[in-house]
């Protein structure tokens, strides 16, 4: 991997394979890959789905993702703690919150994260996630690699981890897109990074996610724009078909991809008036449900996960939006911050939990929270790998804008699992107790998650397709193994 990569030319490169993917010709599905069948209900009833179901764990999958670098140690794995006072030594800090005991003897959770606490009895924490070095540390770097599994700049677009799935298993319910994604803008600080793995990439259009930026206008990506008839969006359709037609993509995008921009556009038309459409409508919800999720546009997007798995969905990510030093992006005020955004995840990921579980739909779906890496007050990467800091810290603290976890750490994250066959009660690996607090036990890698999402849901290893003549694999090589210790 380069380490020099800047942004410029991380986004020349993805432009460019995104365009070579367009030019090239269909990918030819792999032996273990999904049916050709263009109707959502054929692919369902194929054999070849039937078979993967067969033997699968799980059926749905949400994604929690906690873009920006969520801290292991003033999280899941908390260390020591020190609380702030002016004149202290920034080397002894820790933790900047207290352990508070979870559900599990002996494991505790740091203090903002008792809800969740109480039902990781019906989950694992993984204490031993590794990220990988590619030098000078860039979130849309890792947040790339952490979602299609393979490190930028690849010379073809890459596909995201909910676009393997919905090639491989089609939608759950032929209404429901197979691929959501709920909270993340596209219009804002590094946009152009974040639209390059949220993507299908060569696999197609109709595989790629549907977008819904703000969970309580999840209604108003169903349905047309206020005052406007069907009708009239019919022909606005047709419209935008020509232009699609006469642009670039229609002039070098092969046949398969225009087709499957095609069979895309179908999809909306046939959410657009089904009656599960309705499960978008968050006003719907009983006030009390409603009250205990709306933490904000992430607790929200819990809700609309949790009305979603129960109308069919397959893949949906839920994010705390990736902004440049906003949310977990903690470069400064990194206590502060990481106290406000626990007051967003913590009831309503419990409460997501709960309710899947109450009403038996958690035993098939497969809930994964996660962060692209982890931090720390004073190591930038990770020991043996450290790269150029990109936040000053003082050796002694007399600010409270300097207490926290301020620089990207990636040799040791936490990640949690529940349902989809996964162990209860479980813990995973170990950090150490002092710094640097890196993995000492069971470390696991980007490609045995990927894997062990995949296994869950019956997907073959060596699940790929042929492009440019050649196999690419959901995992790089095809190497990748689930880790078999997870699943109950």
């Amino acid at each position: 991997m380069n380490a020099k990569w800047d942004r410029r030319e991380f986004l020349k490169t993805a432009s460019a394979a995104t365009l070579g993917a367009l030019a090239a010709g269909a990918p030819v599905s792999g032996l273990l890959t999904s049916c050709k069948s263009d109707k959502n209900q054929q692919i369902l009833e194929s054999e070849v789905v039937k078979n993967k179901i067969a033997n699968s764990k799980a059926d749905t999958v949400i994604l929690l993702w906690m873009a920006g670098g969520m801290a292991h140690t003033d999280t899941f794995d908390p260390k020591r703690y020190t609380p702030f006072e002016k004149g202290m030594d920034s080397n002894r800090v820790l933790s900047t919150f207290k352990s508070v005991p979870t559900v599990l003897d002996g494991i505790s959770f740091s203090e903002g994260l008792e809800s969740i606490g109480q039902v990781m009895d019906k989950g694992t924490v993984i204490r031993s996630y590794v990220a990988a070095d590619l030098g000078f540390i860039l979130h849309s770097r890792h947040q790339y690699h952490w979602h299609t599994c393979y490190e930028p700049p690849q010379s073809v677009a890459a596909p995201h981890l909910g676009a393997w799935i919905a090639k491989e298993l089609g939608p759950k319910n032929p209404v429901i897109p197979a691929f959501i994604d709920i909270g993340q803008r596209l219009t804002l600080g590094e946009g152009e990074e974040l639209k390059a793995f949220h993507t299908s990439g060569f696999l197609g259009n109709e595989f790629g996610p549907f977008m819904i930026p703000d969970p309580t206008s999840g209604l108003d990506s169903v349905k047309p724009p206020v005052g406007m008839s069907y009708k009239r969006f019919e022909k606005r359709n047709q419209l935008y078909n020509d232009l699609i037609s006469k642009s670039a993509f229609g002039e070098f995008g092969s046949n398969y991809q225009k087709e499957s921009l095609k069979r895309a556009m179908e999809q909306s038309y046939m959410l657009l008036n089904s009656p599960e459409a309705k499960a978008f409508d968050l006003s719907t919800e009983p006030r009390e449900s409603y009250q205990i999720y709306n933490t904000g546009k992430f607790g929200l997007g819990c809700l609309l996960a949790r009305r979603l798995t129960e109308k069919g969905a397959r893949f949906i990510s839920v994010t705390t939006e990736y902004v440049p030093f906003l949310g977990w992006d903690t470069h400064e005020n990194g206590h502060t911050r990481a106290r406000d955004m626990k007051k967003e995840i913590d009831g309503p990921v419990a409460q997501l939990i709960k309710d899947l579980d109450k009403t038996g739909h958690l035993d098939r779906t497969l809930v994964i929270l996660a962060s692209e890496f982890s931090r720390d007050m004073m190591l930038e990467g990770r020991p043996g790998a450290e790269v150029k800091h990109q936040v000053d810290q003082p050796t002694v603290i007399n600010d409270i804008k300097n207490y926290g976890m301020h620089r990207h750490f990636t040799d040791g994250c936490s990640l949690l699992l529940f349902g989809g066959g996964i162990k209860k009660g479980h813990v995973y690996g170990k950090t150490a107790d002092e710094r640097p607090c890196k993995t000492i036990e069971k470390p696991i890698k980007i490609d045995q998650i990927h894997q062990t999402i995949y296994h869950a849901l019956g997907i073959a290893e060596d699940a790929h397709a042929i492009v440019e003549e050649r196999p690419f694999y959901t995992t790089p090589d095809g190497l990748g193994k689930p880790v078999m210790e997870l699943f109950a």
